[in-house]
């Protein structure tokens, strides 16, 4: 063969595998585990068969003469080329060949016609259309789908060959070898029964601890109970190895066949140990999978039996008959071995069928769950009318033909192709089944997490309140990408054991190493980018909490609350920097960008700007913190929110505002080190003004006796500041009082209750405005006559009066502001 055959052949090839990879890479799904294992195991077999169906052989019929190499090679292209480059004398010639036919394209048209034909295909596609090229690929495909299964029914029909090497002596063959074998069969079965039912209890036992123990001891458990039934297995292959050696036959030797059984009896037995680690019959604590008991015996009795018939019958009788007789009636007795497999399988998937619908049922509702009993039942209705609620539903009621297809693809394998492809493709099998099962566990115990949620012992909680509600609102998102991780690697090994795709040289390329390390540097990132986030706000909230340690004030209050939401917006601005370069953008051009968006913001929103300005200032200097009762711009209340742009009020009337700094020229605030409640008190001009001193001194006096809630917010006496004005009715008479801050609207209230009580008591006018009538008078005297009517034709009305309906609490808001510069001097 030529090179520029292999060189054509390597690149229909590739093409080929290119296309497959895209037709199969939206076929998994991340849901229904074991029903996808199943499914998935189809395709090695079908890949392995397809290879033989096309005309390939296998590796044992590859050395016998130039035309079965010939035919190996256009079986394996790549094979043949990966040797032809690896030889110095063959890799030049190909150099040569394909030297001459390049240059001899043009003038041969009866040499090389494949290579030819190769080039004007591809200057035709070249030079046509979108829709002939798809038109071509179609083509193609389609051709070469027919070819395969053309040569798939052929090799179908003449499947029934494989049983015409039996010749009836095989069973005496076996029966003739059974002498031999039973001493060392006996000492082994004998000895591994023993030690396992002595160890039965122990089994049982750790399974009840492991129930009742913590997630150290219980995986402590498992590991040990694991290891104990590996060592049964290795003494009693051990101890029938040395028994044989000592005991039966010469000393010092031991038989081929002797030798076969051992290796089988260890590989066999090592193989039920890793079924029972998952399903663990005798100790329920320690069972990975989430079956009854009775489920998890039954389900080993009848992966024991499929796994002993299959390994001593391919390892032990097998080479015996192989040995005695001939290798087409060892052939065709690995055939009867595994159809008897398979209809065993059949019996059990068709016995099996109701009891695996109403298991997968269970798994699709949480409801029917062992450990629903804590679960929110608000979780538990989301997840039931969830995505895999519905997939799992939907498998349930036709997981036995997906099983039934699949033993029905095996049974084709078996039935046109060698012992060794059989084995292979049951193996492969088994790797997809191993990977998917230990996936879908995983990913179970990932959910059954999130329902669950991560619970805080009670001294944190009650430090920081909410801290647990953050870690629980971020674990589902993160067990989520978990699953997903999970999903794409059961689907690249998977591709991998079928042999689409080459994972390790994947991983292992420059593509591959920069995708792996991306994706890692990326979750790196994410998580210490939470720890530091969910670090700073439990430091806020613990500061923040009045229960333990001090008491935060105003000020702490505000400086904290701004840091949380300043870091914040810093810690999410650097997070996506840095996942952004990870993945392999450059941002520089997004940082001169953000600069250039900043300069021009700076010039169209001058207004947002001296807002940030502004309020960035007024919080160096402490002007207001949250809770301060505060004027600013002509607007009276207390402070609820502050940011760095603006500040939000809410008014004596209920009223809320949000004033943004920019219109802030002035700010009083009433919060700041004391206060004062000034008094103006009128009296009436004929009244003693030194009584009337007295009387609000002992009004003063009076209240801090009686009112000891009042008198602790009262930092000083009564100052008496004299006589404030002479009005039109009234002497107005000042005084002042020192309270705590946001008090002195409470205690100046309580205050002119008490004077109003002792100004009643002692007779001392408080006027209200009046009018003198003055009536002039003629020369002689006279006045005018006034008609004054009699009291009683009138019936005198009471003065309508405004009472108050509601209390005014202490730290009410003033409705207007009253300052003074001190006493007079």
């Amino acid at each position: 063969m030529s090179s520029a055959m292999l060189w054509q052949q390597k690149r229909d090839f590739m093409t080929d595998s290119r296309l497959v990879l895209t037709a199969k890479q939206s076929w998994l799904t991340l849901f229904g585990a074991f029903l996808v294992a199943l499914l998935l195991s189809f395709v090695p077999a079908i890949a392995q068969a397809q290879s033989l169906f096309t005309g390939g052989s296998s590796k044992s019929e590859t050395t016998a003469s130039d035309s079965q190499t010939a035919d190996a090679a256009s079986a394996d292209p790549l094979a043949t080329l990966l040797t032809v480059l690896k030889d110095d004398k063959a890799r030049a010639a190909l150099i040569a060949d394909l030297e001459t036919s390049v240059a001899g394209a043009a003038q041969s048209t009866t040499t090389n016609v494949p290579v030819l034909e190769k080039v004007v295909k591809v200057a035709k596609e070249d030079g046509t259309s979108l829709g002939r090229r798809i038109a071509l690929v179609t083509q193609r495909v389609g051709e070469e789908t027919v070819a395969t299964f053309s040569s798939f029914w052929t090799s179908l029909k003449g499947g029934g060959g494989v049983f015409s090497g039996l010749s009836g002596a095989e069973l005496s063959v076996l029966l003739d070898a059974i002498p031999g074998l039973l001493t060392v069969i006996a000492i082994t079965v004998v000895l591994f029964v023993v030690l396992r039912r002595l160890a039965r209890g122990l089994y049982a036992r750790m399974g009840r601890t492991a129930e009742n123990g913590g997630l150290l001891r219980s995986i402590a458990l498992f590991l040990g109970s694991n290891l104990l039934d590996a060592l049964i297995v290795v003494v009693a292959w051990a101890a029938g190895y040395l028994i044989t050696i000592v005991v039966v036959g010469d000393f010092g030797q031991i038989g081929i066949r002797q030798t076969m059984y051992l290796n089988a009896f260890l590989l066999v037995e090592m193989t039920k140990v890793i079924i029972r680690s998952f399903l663990s019959p005798i100790a329920s604590g320690l069972r990975l999978v989430p079956v009854s008991d009775s489920a998890a015996r039954s389900l080993t009795r009848y992966l024991s039996i499929v796994v002993s018939v299959l390994g001593y019958g391919q390892l032990l009788i097998v080479p015996i008959v192989n040995q005695s007789v001939n290798t087409a009636a060892g052939a065709g007795v690995s055939a009867v071995l595994s159809v008897l497999v398979l209809l065993y399988l059949v019996y059990i998937v068709l016995r099996r069928r109701k009891d695996v619908t109403r298991w997968l049922q269970s798994e699709a509702d949480p409801a029917m769950a062992e450990d629903a009993e804590g679960v929110d039942p608000i979780v538990i209705q989301k997840a039931r009318n969830g995505f895999i609620a519905r997939v799992l539903n939907g498998l349930a009621d036709i997981w036995h033909w997906v099983a039934l297809l699949y033993i029905a693809v095996m049974f084709t394998v078996l039935m046109t192709q060698s012992a060794e492809i059989t084995l292979n493709a049951i193996v492969g099998s088994g790797k997809i089944l191993a990977a998917i099962l230990i996936a879908a566990l995983l990913s179970g115990w990932l959910t059954k997490a999130v329902h669950r949620g991560i619970p805080l012992p009670e001294d944190i909680n009650a430090k920081l309140p909410l801290l647990e509600r953050r870690i629980n609102r971020f674990v589902p998102r993160a067990f989520s990408a978990l699953r997903l991780i999970l999903l794409v690697l059961v689907l690249m090994f998977t591709l991998d054991v079928i042999g689409m795709i080459d994972m390790r040289g994947w991983l292992e390329s420059q593509v591959g190493l920069s995708v792996t390390t991306a994706i890692i540097s990326v979750g790196l990132i994410l998580f210490v980018a939470f720890a530091i986030w969910l670090a700073l706000t439990s430091f806020v909230d613990y500061k923040l909490n009045p229960e333990y340690g001090a008491i935060p004030s105003s000020r702490e209050t505000t400086l904290l609350t701004l840091l949380r939401n300043a870091a914040t917006i810093a810690l999410v601005i650097l997070t996506l920097m840095f996942v952004l370069s990870e993945i392999g953008l450059d941002i520089g051009p997004l940082l001169a960008s953000a600069g250039v968006l900043g300069l021009a913001i700076g010039f169209g929103a001058q207004k947002m700007v001296q807002d940030i300005i502004t309020g960035v200032f007024i919080q160096f200097e402490n002007v207001i913190n949250v809770g301060d009762v505060i004027t600013v711009g002509g607007t009276t209340g207390t402070v609820e929110k502050l940011s760095v742009r603006s500040v939000s009020l809410r008014d004596v009337q209920g009223v809320f505002h949000m004033i943004p700094f920019s219109t802030v020229d002035m700010v009083s605030n009433y919060m700041r080190g004391f206060a004062y409640t000034v008094t103006d008190m009128g009296i009436a001009y004929r009244e003693n003004v030194e009584e009337a001193k007295q009387a609000m001194f002992d009004a003063f006096e009076r209240m801090m006796e009686k009112e000891p809630d009042i008198s602790t917010n009262v930092i000083g006496d009564l100052e008496w500041f004299g006589v404030q004005s002479l009005g039109d009715s009234a002497v107005v008479l000042r005084t002042r009082i020192k309270t705590e801050p946001g008090k002195q609207w409470g205690i100046g209230r309580m205050f002119n209750g008490y004077l109003k009580t002792v100004f009643d008591e002692r007779g001392i006018e408080i006027p209200f405005p009046q009018q003198t009538i003055w009536l002039g008078e003629n020369k002689d005297g006279s006045t005018q006559p006034i008609k004054i009517a009699s009291p009683s034709d009138e019936r005198s009305e009471p003065v309508p009066q405004k009472t108050a309906t509601k209390e005014i609490t202490s730290d009410d808001v003033p409705d207007s502001d009253d300052f003074d510069a001190g006493p007079d001097r």
